[in-house]
């Protein structure tokens, strides 16, 4: 029988589906290990072959948990809210849970058709109705709590409420928007909507004006890694920053336990790293300057109070309200002009843009609290709204922005810090700011001659006993805007009552995204659900207009997936406790600071209000690196439709033209498939090299546009699916990138062809039951304890490695023992699950073998009976001997003398000195 991938792949995955193998329930008798993949965007392209990385490793250690017994959760299901089928939608007039439902279809034929062991019953979709009830049951829950500092912990509304009106604010310590002070009799003097308008400002889920990407052509804010040099993404449309009235969750609140929390969970440090940066924990000093001749007064945050004395100008954010406040009749128009410009910009960019120095005079000045001294106060965009308090004081002696900026606008520079070892000189010889963690005061007043940390302490202490400001600890962390003015989006579970937000029953839920007749803003501006016939409560109260962005869905799913057919709660408290908390998690690096940010809060929220058991949501998470594309060339003559193949192509003038990798293969192209890849060049000649044409190549990120995509159905038609699992792993380290080369895949697909053999004899399966010998038996086991550690640290490619090692000594061997071959299927069956199940099956066993049991390591067998020696002389090795292992050095030095080969080399000569390394070496000093 020979090995028929595609019927046998074909059978053995209907048969998983049909008896439910993957199946898996709360068994309280088994250790339970969940694994999940990184929640995938179906897009019309469906998947290429850089896709399935990580699912397949994902894969391979979800079978090999379950082979060592426990009891694997390993679900599947789909991100379905996104801007490209919208957009398709507002194109075609096609309604976007069409273009969904036929984008979720291809992938899923695609994932069945790899082999994945998804238990599909579990599977969630984000715009299905019985899912998003519990994304806005969740946003319900956020509305309804505040985050109490002390505490560390979320806490009902209500009890905030009965606060109020006992005592006030007086004694609170509590995450909010704008520190207010109130007592309980001003509480209760206050009507219902003054009220819910203070409450707004505490709840974790929240309306307030916000600076948001805001792009007219599409109608909607976009996210940050929506946007690209002014653009958006998809379309390339122009992108502004804009004050909107959006929802927002109160992300910056768990600042401090998200950075806490990195310390509990198995991650790359280069990833903790990047959501440590990206939390920015910082400690310092909050003060206040007072603008002369205004009762305007500026908050800014800064770590280095010692350098009070070196501030010579201010800056704020072009966005602060403050800019209109402090803007000068004279300077109206450039200020004006100046905030249009960067509207065009978002934050990422400006953050990233170091280079870049702009600015505008409001023609405005503050007093220093500390020198009592007049200094401009400047508009530019370097300085971000959302940091700190949209405010800066600028030491350009001691900062490389401000530096640039003085400069550039020729702004005094004056030197506070002077380094250790260095003396003061004067800023304008200086090229750049010069360091100041280290060093002496000079130039400061009341912190003149102190060192660098003393003077911090001093300072902060002065500014406090003189009520210029407050020590803080301060985070860069904001806020997640959670509206988008779209109509594929999970509609809020929101109505408004006199121009304040209420949120509908628990029972109203899922409130269900309406039918509208086009998928664009009404003709006022409104959102497209503006255009929704009734859409309002049954008392006639006006539902949001807005949507909930894309990560709303996908922040809580991996919970869901603990108990996606329960109606009563988002997870029920048996499955929870079972299920508790993702042991591996695998995705991309690109959710560093999107979804695994706001993830982790909304777990935290949960665990917080006693909805689950853990704080943390990920124990282990891996990411996998990137499949790049290997592109293929031609070359045509200028001028001409004539191709010259690669190693001929410098004897002509030649264009180099990206061609479908599809028509290539081992770099020759396919020249027939060529003329009809398209009608230019169906008249195509070709200047050939040994009758060959032969492309060029390079390796690229992998893009329809460079025709370097490589459909894994194409690999699986051709190869079969655990060619394609065994090869993905076989390119490199997961965690790195690498090119996809799909001439190196026949070496694996021989390999499987070759472990086929060993069970086949003349097409004869031929497996026998003699007793393993020696060597088989020490093949065996040394390839056991190589894939069960290079498994348990995620080495699939080196795996591969030690198959094919394996394989080919069992076929020099000519070995065909069951003691053998059965536990070797069931080492492999991870990594080629469809011959592998063929394989056990024919072995007589009728079970499949995902429930066989991971085959046990025994060392005995690696120990060595004999040691080959290699003898030098001088130095100098003249000849090898093999020798028992066990033999001790006195028998070993004995058995070298009377050796034949020693003979020569001792022949006259005294020896002085005989080394034996046990197992190694023997070197024997003569002289």
């Amino acid at each position: 029988m020979e090995y028929n991938f595609k019927e046998l792949e074909q059978k053995w995955q209907k048969h998983w589906s049909d008896n439910k193998v993957y199946k898996v329930e709360v068994d309280n008798s088994r250790p339970k290990y969940y694994v999940l993949d990184m929640f995938p965007y179906p897009s019309g392209a469906g998947l290429h072959v850089g896709h399935p990385l990580g699912y397949i490793a994902s894969d391979i250690y979800s079978r090999y948990k379950r082979l060592n017994g426990f009891n694997v959760l390993h679900p599947m299901g789909y991100d379905a809210y996104g801007l490209p089928a919208e957009q398709y939608a507002i194109q075609t007039g096609q309604h976007p849970a069409i273009t969904t439902e036929n984008n979720l279809n291809r992938y899923r034929e695609q994932l069945d058709k790899i082999g994945f062991c998804y238990d599909w019953d579990r599977e969630v979709k984000t715009c299905d109705p019985k899912y998003y009830h519990w994304t806005q049951w969740a946003f319900i829950q956020m509305f309804n709590h505040y985050y109490c500092n002390q505490a560390k912990q979320a806490r009902p509304i209500t009890e905030l409420i009965e606060v109020f009106a006992k005592s006030g604010t007086k004694g609170l310590d509590l995450a909010c928007s704008e520190e207010l002070s109130f007592s309980a009799e001003e509480w209760q003097a206050k009507d219902e909507k003054e009220q819910q308008s203070i409450l707004l400002n505490y709840r974790l889920a929240y309306l307030a004006d916000t600076m948001v990407n805001w792009c007219p052509a599409l109608g909607t804010v976009l996210a940050n890694d929506e946007v690209k040099e002014g653009l958006s993404v998809r379309g390339g449309h122009p992108v502004e920053q804009k004050v909107m009235r959006q929802w927002s969750l109160r992300v910056s609140a768990y600042a401090d336990r998200l950075l806490t929390g990195l310390d509990n969970v198995d991650w790359s440090d280069s990833l903790k790293e990047i959501q440590r940066n990206w939390i920015g924990r910082s400690e310092g000093a909050e003060m206040t300057f007072k603008a002369k001749d205004s009762d305007v007064e500026m908050e800014i945050f800064t770590t280095r109070a010692d350098t009070v004395y070196g501030v010579t100008f201010m800056v704020l954010a072009p966005e602060s309200e403050l800019v209109d406040q402090l803007t000068t009749p004279e300077q109206r128009a450039a200020v004006d002009a100046y905030i249009v410009e960067t509207k065009k910009r978002t934050e990422r960019e400006r953050m990233a843009e170091v280079k870049k120095v702009t600015g505008v005079f409001s023609g405005a000045y503050a007093i220093n609290p500390l020198t009592n001294e007049e200094i401009p106060v400047w508009i530019s965009d370097y300085v971000l709204a959302g940091y700190g308090t949209g405010a800066i004081m600028a030491v350009p002696a001691h900062d490389s922005r401000d530096f640039a900026f003085a400069r550039h606008f020729n702004l005094p520079i004056r030197q506070v810090v002077i380094p250790v070892g260095a003396e003061e000189t004067d800023p304008a010889t200086w090229d750049d700011s010069i360091d100041s963690k280290e060093g002496t005061m000079v130039n400061s007043g009341i912190i003149d001659g102190l060192d660098v940390k003393d003077a911090i302490a001093k300072t902060k202490e002065y500014i406090a006993e003189k009520g210029i400001g407050k020590v803080k600890v301060n985070y860069r962390l904001r806020d997640a805007i959670f509206s988008r003015q779209r109509y594929w989006g999970e509609p809020f579970p929101v109505y408004y009552k006199d121009d304040m937000p209420y949120m509908l029953d628990d029972s109203k839920l899922p409130l269900e995204l309406p039918e509208i007749d086009k998928y664009l803003p009404t003709e006022q501006g409104e959102p497209p659900l503006g255009r929704a016939k009734g859409w309002e409560t049954e008392e006639g109260y006006p539902l949001e207009l807005n949507t909930m962005p894309g990560f709303a869905g996908s922040s809580a799913y991996y919970l869901r997936y603990m108990d996606p057919k329960n109606d009563n709660a988002l997870v029920g408290k048996e499955a929870n406790e079972y299920w508790q908390d993702v042991d591996l998690y695998i995705g991309g690096t690109e959710h560093a600071t999107g979804h695994l940010i706001y993830s982790r809060f909304w777990n935290k929220f949960l665990f917080d209000i006693g909805e689950v058991i853990k704080d943390e949501p990920y124990k282990k998470l891996i990411n996998q690196g990137m499949i790049q594309g290997r592109s293929n060339f031609v070359y045509r003559k200028k001028g001409t439709n004539t191709f010259v193949s690669y190693n001929l192509r410098k004897e002509h003038d030649v264009q180099p033209i990206h061609v479908d990798v599809n028509i290539v293969r081992n770099d020759e192209l396919d020249m027939e498939a060529f003329k009809k890849w398209s009608p230019d060049y169906a008249n195509a000649e070709f200047i050939l090299e040994d009758g060959k044409y032969i492309c060029g190549w390079a390796v690229e990120k992998m893009s329809k546009s460079m025709y370097n995509v490589v459909n894994p159905d194409t690999i699986i038609a051709d190869y079969g699916a655990d060619t394609l699992r065994l090869y993905e792993m076989f390119l490199g380290p997961l965690e790195q990138s690498k090119p996809w080369d799909t001439n190196g895949i026949d070496g694996v697909h021989k390999f499987l062809r070759k472990t086929w053999r060993l069970f086949y004899k003349d097409d004869v399966f031929s497996v026998s039951d003699e007793k393993a010998s020696p060597d088989e038996l020490k093949a065996l086991h040394r390839t056991i304890k190589k894939i069960t550690e290079d498994v348990e640290r995620f080495s699939f490619n080196t795996c591969v490695s030690a198959f094919m090692i394996c394989v080919n000594e069992l076929n020099d061997l000519k070995c065909n023992k069951r003691e053998i071959l059965e536990p070797l299927l069931a080492l492999l069956a991870p990594f080629a699950p469809h011959m592998c199940e063929e394989l056990w099956h024919s072995l007589g066993n009728d079970t499949t073998i995902c429930d066989a049991q991971w085959p046990q390591l025994n060392e005995s067998y690696l120990v060595e009976s004999s040691v080959t020696y290699p003898v030098s002389f001088n130095g100098k090795m003249r000849f090898k001997i093999d020798l028992p292992a066990d033999m001790s050095n006195a028998d070993i030095e004995k058995s070298v003398m009377e050796h034949d080969s020693a003979a020569k080399w001792l022949e006259g000569k005294t020896v002085r000195k005989v080394i034996i390394v046990p197992k190694k070496i023997i070197n024997i000093v003569v002289g």
